[in-house]
């Protein structure tokens, strides 16, 4: 299911091991702490196809360690899996499983079905050992977190889901189920990173009623001059239908903050509580209640 990132599809020969996956380096402010985790981490890693167990996508992971965390990720209105491997991977650098489902791709998804393929996605990577049996996902450290339609389908699937512990949303969209009423049910840390430049989903009628809403801890954090694809990589034929285009600097900082909010909420991790409840440059933070 997962081999070497420049080879998907080969067996996986890492030798496991179980120490303790190595920490961010501290930081003295959000500044220092933005560049060091928008920065690769210290895990080679390896990439796998999610057609081999029935659902089309891709899933990265480190190539060793066992009872790792996890985040199924769900792709934005019309855009495959691959516009999101910069993070997927980024991700699965500083320890943490991700997998993003490749369907539900077209102009009428059905978000109830993108929920319960997503769900189906993350109890596959915590129900089967990856990398030819040498990786595995601790089911109790797992993540839902999406794009556009996509973060909104994470929360979907967040709701009453029975072990997730945290959620994270891009440029979020409302959708059907509604967003917006799953949030009210969900209890579990929520992150929402809104474009302050979006004229697809505007934060005004998108992320910020959804975060109004949120039945647990929840943050509201704008990246300023980010636009709603700024998030996405490589080109598409979708770049003529959706405003913006994708963006270095808004992709260097969205991998920063999703990277810091996962690995302290699923991992424990204080070293990046900078990047979670700090001022962080480019981005602005709204007043929690």
């Amino acid at each position: 299911m997962l081999g070497a990132d420049s080879a998907p599809g080969l067996p996986c020969s890492a030798v496991t091991r179980t120490s303790q996956s190595p920490r961010p380096p501290p930081a003295r402010n959000a500044k220092e702490a933005l560049e060091q985790l928008s920065r690769p981490g210290p895990h080679a890693v390896l990439r796998g196809d999610l057609g081999m167990v029935g659902i089309p996508g891709v899933v990265f992971a480190p190539e060793e360690g066992l009872g790792l965390p996890a985040v199924a990720f769900a792709h934005d209105w019309l855009q495959p899996a691959e516009r999101y491997a910069d993070l997927l991977r980024h991700l699965a650098s500083w320890g943490i499983v991700a997998a993003a489902p490749g369907n539900h791709r077209g102009p009428l998804p059905s978000h109830a079905g993108f929920a319960a393929d997503l769900r189906t996605t993350l109890d596959v990577c915590a129900g089967v050992r990856l990398g030819d049996g040498r990786i595995s996902v601790d089911a109790r450290r797992t993540a839902f977190a999406g794009h556009g339609i996509g973060g909104g389908v994470a929360l979907v699937a967040a709701e009453g889901h029975p072990r997730v512990t945290a959620v994270v949303t891009i440029a979020v969209a409302q959708t059907w189920p509604s967003a917006l009423d799953a949030a009210r049910n969900v209890t579990v840390p929520v992150l929402h990173l809104a474009a302050g430049r979006d004229t697809v989903s505007p934060a005004g009628g998108h992320a910020e009623p959804i975060a109004a809403a949120a039945g647990g801890p929840v943050w509201l954090r704008t990246v300023t001059k980010a636009m709603h694809t700024g998030f996405l990589d490589g080109k598409h034929w979708s770049d003529f239908v959706l405003s913006g285009s994708p963006d270095a600097k808004t992709r260097r900082i969205s991998r920063a903050l999703v990277t810091a909010f996962l690995l302290h909420h699923l991992c424990g991790e204080d070293r990046v509580e900078q990047l979670v409840d700090g001022k962080v440059p480019g981005t602005t933070l709204a007043e929690r209640h």
